[in-house]
Formats: structure tokens, sequence, C-alpha cells
């Protein structure tokens, strides 16, 4: 055989390495999504694609069978026809020639072309590896029967998958490349998290619940109208444990202009009650039936721990949904590069995604950073307690008897670079 033909089998054999190993990659990279969105529309290749994908183990059977035989095929012959040509260094030559050719040719160049167009390339190769499927068909036969005894050997029965986390990857790689906008991003990551928030998280504590005394009178129902803006109200009996309906502004009004003598217990709306424990999702759904737009939270003693609203579960979608008559609060302010003023309402999640900080070393069962500060300091708080979160000295500007209004976090970097 001349030198030019040796030369010339094995720059075929380096590409069908190329070729199995861009393949390998592409089919392992790929998005299933992205494929079934162009075999929706038309792309018969796609179709194909999918099919294959749907059994990936013989797939990458018969790829990894295919990438095998033509490398040892090719280092053999490299071998032969160094040894003639360079006598007893020739293997050693070989190998080191074979090493660097099948590295850069066969490996590394078509994993990383594969890598950054996956779905294009798996698309092109599918003619071809289909008939290299059924032409070794019954070696990777073999394999398989090996794969699935191994699988049931070594089955993990708690590796169940998580979609979800999954999905927001994915969401959160789209926004990092550019292909999806932070809003579209949100929305997906806030649909997908929906079902797992609890009532509890969102609420509006019973401590902040605007509420009317049955027996109030007009003018002074009025006034509460006036000062909250709010359109709906709950409406206690005795105490606001005793939440009996809800008072609609329309209603009300209906009954103040005319000047009716009409008792105000007589339009009061029916009362949703529920559980801090519920998940949103169902409230909603309970909400939708029974066309209510409100619901009074209850606590284990029966007594009320808040109020939610429909505005409350759409905004965990949405974002925040401002009206002309909301108050727009800042709840952080910057004073300078370090340092912070940050309000006690504040949920801690949010304060811990503000500053980045994702590794917390215990969960918390309370929601605002009020309850935070608490906890780390194991008392209410006065004005001017301070403690050290990592590399923070939070210290509290403002409280009352009850709870944390405001604090001051101050940043020292040069103690986290120390850390």
């Amino acid at each position: 055989m001349s030198n030019n033909q040796y030369v010339m089998i094995l720059a075929v054999l380096i590409a069908c390495s190329a070729f199995f190993s861009a393949t390998e990659t592409a089919f392992s990279s790929l998005n299933k999504i992205r494929l079934k969105f162009y075999a929706n529309n038309g792309n018969k290749r796609a179709e194909k694609t999918l099919d294959i994908t749907e059994n990936f183990g013989k797939m990458l059977s018969t790829v990894l069978i295919g990438n095998n035989i033509v490398n040892v095929f090719s280092s053999s012959l490299a071998a032969a026809y160094c040894l003639n040509l360079f006598g007893d260094n020739g293997l050693f030559i070989s190998t080191i020639a074979m090493t660097i050719l099948v590295l850069i040719f066969g490996e590394i160049m078509p994993k990383t072309i594969a890598k950054k167009y996956p779905e294009k390339l798996a698309m092109a190769v599918t003619p071809v590896i289909s008939i290299i499927i059924t032409i070794l068909r019954p070696i990777s036969f073999i394999f398989e029967f090996m794969e699935k005894g191994l699988n049931k050997l070594f089955k993990d029965e708690d590796d169940d998958g998580n979609l979800p986390e999954e999905i927001i990857t994915m969401v959160e790689e789209a926004q990092e490349d550019g292909d999806m906008d932070d809003r579209e991003a949100d929305l997906i990551t806030n649909a997908i998290e929906f079902n797992d928030l609890d009532v509890r998280e969102i609420l509006t504590p019973r401590v902040d619940v605007i509420a009317i005394d049955v027996e109030m009178n007009l003018e002074e129902i009025d006034k509460v109208y006036r000062e909250s803006g709010f359109s709906r109200i709950p409406c206690y009996e005795g105490n606001i444990d005793n939440i009996i309906g809800i008072l609609h502004e329309k209603d009300f009004y209906q009954v103040y202009y005319k000047k009716k003598d009409t008792p105000i217990r007589k339009i009061l709306g029916d009362v949703v009650y529920t559980s801090a424990h519920v998940k949103i999702s169902a409230l909603l759904h309970q909400l939708q039936s029974t066309k209510s737009h409100m619901a009074v939270v209850i606590d284990e003693y029966g007594g009320t721990a808040g109020i939610i609203t429909m505005e409350d579960i759409l905004e965990e979608l949405v974002g925040e949904i401002y009206d002309e008559h909301d108050e727009i609060v800042e709840y952080y302010k910057k004073i300078d590069d370090h340092t912070y003023l940050v309000k006690g309402d504040l949920e801690v999640d949010e304060l811990m995604e503000y500053f980045g900080i994702d590794d917390l070393d215990e969960e918390y069962e309370f929601n605002t950073t009020s309850a935070w500060v608490i906890h780390n300091l194991d008392k209410i708080p006065l004005k001017g307690d301070s403690f050290r979160f990592r590399n923070w000295v939070v210290t509290v500007t403002k409280a009352d008897l009850k709870k944390v209004i405001e604090i001051m976090i101050v940043i020292n970097d040069d103690e986290e670079k120390k850390d």
C-alpha cells in the first residue's frame, strides 16, 4: 500500500471518529423542546431525530461501538505505517501522532462544534446514524442487554428527578444567553414556583389588617374608607378574631349617600376562610369558584392570623400591581457602596436575594426581616441594638414595642475576602 493510500485511509478514519464524537455530543446536549417545536412546524428531519432520542441508549451504544472501531483501526494502521517508515521507533511515533490527531480532530473540535449547535448537527447526521444503528444492531444489542442489567443492579429509587428545577435552570440559561428577556424569565419562574407558596408567605398579618366594627356608625366607616383607600374591608363583631363579613365600598356608599337606615350587617358579603398552610394556587381556585376577592386567614386556634386578597396572589405571578391610590414603598435605600437602610417588613428571602446570599446555614419559619432581626438578637430589639451576620453589621435604626421598623446594614468587603 502506498504512502498516499495510508494517509488517505487515516484521514477517513479520523473523520469517522469526528463524526461519532460530534454525534454523541449533539444528541447528549440537544434541547428536546426545541426539536418538538421544529417537528410541530412540519420539520420531518426533527421528527426522525426525536425518534432516535427516545431510545438514547441504543444510539449511544452504536456511537461508542463505531467510535472505538475506527479509533482502534486507525491506531493499528498508523502503527503499521510508522513501523515500515521509522523502524523500531515507529510505534512510539505513531502513538504520539495519533494521540494528537485523534484528540484534536477526532474529539475536541467536533465536540466543541456539536456543543454549540446540537439541534442542527443532530438533525444533519440523523439519516447516517439511523443506517449505522441498523448495521450495528446485533453488536449494540449485547451492550444494551448489559446496560439493562447494570441499571437494575444500581437502580436509584430516590432519584426521581426534579422537572421544575430543571425548567428554571433552562430559563436562567436562556436569560443569560439573551434568548429571553428578564420579564419573560421572571414570569415563567414565578409560574413554576407558584404551586410551592403557602398563604402564610404572602398574607397581610393581623397587626396590619384594617377592619371595621359592625357597631360603627356610617360616618366612622366612611372615614376608614377615605383614609385606607381600600374597596373591601373585613367587618368584625366584638373583636377582630370574629370577622363576620366583608363590606364592599359600593354597597356601603349606596346606604351612606341615600341615608338609609340599613344595618351594616345586612349588606355584608360572605367570608371565605382559609388556613396559613394552604397553597395559594388552591386558594386562588377557591376564590374564583366563590367569586370572592378576599379571604380571612385563621390560625390553629380559630383566631384571625391575617387576610389575603386575589391581588396578593396574582402579584406572585406578575409582580407588584399598583393603582393610583397605592403608596410605593422603597424597601431599600442605598446610603453608599457599603451601607443600606432596609425596611423591617421586607421578606427575609428577598433581603438575602437582593444581596446575593443563597447558601444560608439554616431555614427560617418566619417571613419578615423584622422577625429575622428578633431571631438573631433573641429579644424585641431597641433602637441601636446590633449584631453581626457574616460580613455585615446589622443595626436597628427604628423599632417599636412589637417589631423592627428599619435596620441599617454595613457591609465589610475586606472581611469577606479574609473568610
